[in-house]
């Protein structure tokens, strides 16, 4: 197994549903380096913004397994891991679960590393969850914003 890497991830969204993003920062440990990525959708919720982040972290690595420690703000995220929710939901074909969609995506990358999750309290002065919500809200705020197809499916703009 490589090195260590520490993916810090946070996730916004302007009116929850409204415009969303996320914002990622990948360190490699003992490495004076680290990688900032963020995007923005056009419609889409906090929660998945969130989960999103840790997904397209994880995508960002270019070998795999690697052990990736993922510090997040997300309760949502970190729980349904930690206590191995998600796992049950899974079973369960995630029957009357939210973002099925990215919780499947999610598996399927969070099986190729060791992955370790560690909730840190956002707002609270941690300097690379702050630099992710900037990163998030920038993105949400942003020109490009994408559209979030499976949400936008499910849950039409009222115009």
């Amino acid at each position: 197994m490589s090195k260590a890497v520490y993916l810090y991830t946070d996730g916004s969204a302007l009116g929850n549903p409204g415009p969303g993003g996320y914002g990622i920062i990948l360190e490699w440990a003992g490495m004076q380096y680290s990688k900032e990525f963020s995007q923005g959708f056009q419609w889409t919720t906090n929660n998945r913004m969130e989960l999103l982040a840790v997904i397209r972290g994880l995508e960002l690595l270019k070998k795999a397994p690697m052990e990736v420690v993922v510090y997040s703000d997300s309760k949502y995220v970190v729980d349904a891991v930690e206590k191995k929710w998600v796992f049950g939901w899974e079973k369960k074909a995630f029957k009357d679960k939210k973002n099925p969609d990215l919780w499947r995506r999610f598996l399927l990358i969070y099986r190729k590393h060791t992955v370790h999750f560690q909730w840190v309290k956002g707002h609270n002065q941690h300097p690379q969850n702050e630099r992710c919500d900037r990163l998030a809200v920038g993105a949400a705020k942003g020109k490009n914003l994408i559209l979030d197809s499976y949400f936008e499916q499910q849950n039409p703009r009222v115009q």
